[in-house]
């Protein structure tokens, strides 16, 4: 693919990206006021189930996104990112009519049977990209996540005045439209030489896993980049509920705390990403992302006012540096015929990180706030988080040093 192709090619999973996350981050602020109707519960009961919901969504794309990931090797990205959207679109309209908490979790386990659109488009990604750009250009997709959630969350707590369901509407015909805009304008990114047969031993999800050992280095590695996602879930599973119970929040000051957070992201992942490999190369941009990530959890923790939420996410939100270096570092290392097969093992590790990470800290804030406990403590989840950040700092050292394992 020539340069000016393979950039246009970006730009345009940059924007199908975009337009999927708004209709992601649309639903977030009333989710908690709509599992709270069904289950006739408080915030801390309705923080619980919200984890069951993520759990069941996480636990089905664990299993699918490695095969999903490995169709993609075989037959392009094109075909598999166009179903994984459609899917995603008719799960919106189905989560807008659930009668029930059941229907609802139907409705996750159906997103994430279809939810291959970020692994395919990362494979899509290291496709037409170089050893040197690819590092940046997955920053781009944390970028295009940052903007996403600069407008979804934004609209999503405007539009809960007019119900918790309406969202989930709007998020349907945004997703449906980036199905039909992918389906017209969308360029296949995988030559027919790169290409290689479907092997279900590949595509399971612990096969998928285990194909990180066939590099030596990537062990390591990989541990510390699903640390990242595990600590994560201290913030995105947790934020709702931890902003609407200890400062009052209501879904339009959720949704706007949440655009504030993009808007961070975007400006990191967009424009310091780049300025930092510049600086300090991708392993010094690995250890100070974590320094922030770690520093900002506590500064949530701590926060005893809403203000104080919006200031703490500039500091947080520095952190997202370290992710997409450590992505470049181990995409560097596969072959470009393989990159569907690691990409879906890193999604398959995020799946993995997102079924554990919701239950224990959304666990931990539900039992810190009920009336189990003689002293509330909201922000345990936060203190957590950053003790895994730290971890995980040290595991990429241990990684990208084997010389000084020894040394202590």
């Amino acid at each position: 693919m020539a340069t000016k192709n393979k950039q246009a090619a970006i730009g345009f999973i940059f924007i199908t990206l975009l337009i999927d996350v708004i209709g992601f981050g649309i639903i977030i602020p009333v989710m908690p006021k709509l599992i709270q109707q069904m289950i006739h519960g408080d915030i801390s009961d309705a923080s619980r189930w919200g984890g069951y919901l993520l759990f069941a969504y996480a636990g089905v794309q664990f299993l699918f996104a490695p095969v999903l990931g490995n169709l993609s090797d075989k037959y392009g990205r094109r075909p598999v990112l166009l179903i994984s959207l459609f899917g995603f679109g008719l799960d919106y309209l189905f989560l807008a009519f659930a009668p029930s908490i059941g229907w609802l979790f139907l409705g996750r386990v159906i997103a994430g049977i279809t939810g291959a659109s970020f692994t395919t488009a990362t494979a899509y990604i290291a496709d037409v990209s170089t050893p040197e750009t690819k590092a940046k250009n997955f920053g781009m997709i944390g970028a295009a996540f940052g903007m996403g959630f600069i407008i979804g969350p934004v609209i999503g707590g405007l539009l809960g005045g007019f119900g918790p369901r309406f969202p989930f509407v709007v998020a349907a015909i945004l997703t449906l439209l980036n199905w039909l805009y992918g389906f017209f304008v969308l360029p296949e990114s995988l030559s027919l030489e790169n290409r290689r047969e479907f092997d279900w031993k590949r595509a399971n999800p612990i096969g998928s896993l285990k194909a990180i050992q066939k590099y030596p280095a990537l062990s390591g590695l990989v541990v510390s980049f699903g640390l990242i996602y595990l600590a994560s879930h201290a913030v995105q599973s947790n934020w709702s509920y931890y902003s609407i119970y200890k400062f009052n929040w209501h879904e339009r000051e959720v949704g706007i705390s949440l655009g504030v957070v993009g808007v961070c992201v975007a400006i990191v992942q967009a424009g310091l990403m780049k300025k930092s490999l510049q600086l300090f190369g991708q392993e010094k941009s690995v250890y100070i992302g974590f320094l922030f990530y770690a520093l900002g959890m506590v500064l949530f923790a701590l926060a005893s006012q809403g203000w104080m939420m919006y200031a703490f996410t500039i500091v947080y939100c520095l952190g997202g540096i370290a992710g997409p270096a450590i992505q470049g570092i181990i995409s560097n290392q596969v072959a470009a015929n393989e990159q569907g097969e690691i990409q879906g093992a890193l999604t398959s590790l995020i799946s993995l990180t997102s079924i554990i990470g919701p239950l224990m800290m959304t666990g931990l804030f539900s039992y810190f706030t009920s009336n189990k406990v003689a002293v509330k403590m909201p922000g345990i989840p936060f203190y957590v988080g950053a003790v895994f950040m730290v971890v995980s700092a040290y595991m990429a050292y241990r990684a990208l040093h084997p010389d000084r394992k020894q040394v202590v």
